[in-house]
């Protein structure tokens, strides 16, 4: 069993765990990329909320990251969440 997802304050990211294979692969997000992709408009938004509301692309991403051969911990960062990798064009 993982822990919740957490707002670490000194890295300015979420952290939190994704089940891969069997296995929790610690995982986090900073604040800056979820405010950028998710919620560019808004002020004072609360990273850990983003992440909980976008937490299943955010945690594809990080499934993809593994089987590309990523090790833990795994960083998402703005270029994981590009809108062609995340939503790959229809063939």
């Amino acid at each position: 069993m993982s822990q919740a997802p957490y707002f670490h304050q000194d890295s300015g990211a979420v952290r939190f765990w994704v089940l891969v294979d069997g296995s929790f692969v610690g995982a986090s997000i900073s604040k800056a990329t979820l405010h950028y992709r998710f919620r560019p408009g808004a002020e004072g938004d609360d990273p850990l909320q983003t992440y909980t509301e976008h937490s299943d692309v955010v945690d594809a991403v990080v499934r993809r990251r593994v089987a590309g051969g990523s090790r833990e911990p795994v960083m998402v960062r703005e270029y994981d969440l590009r809108d062609d990798v995340v939503r790959p064009p229809i063939a």
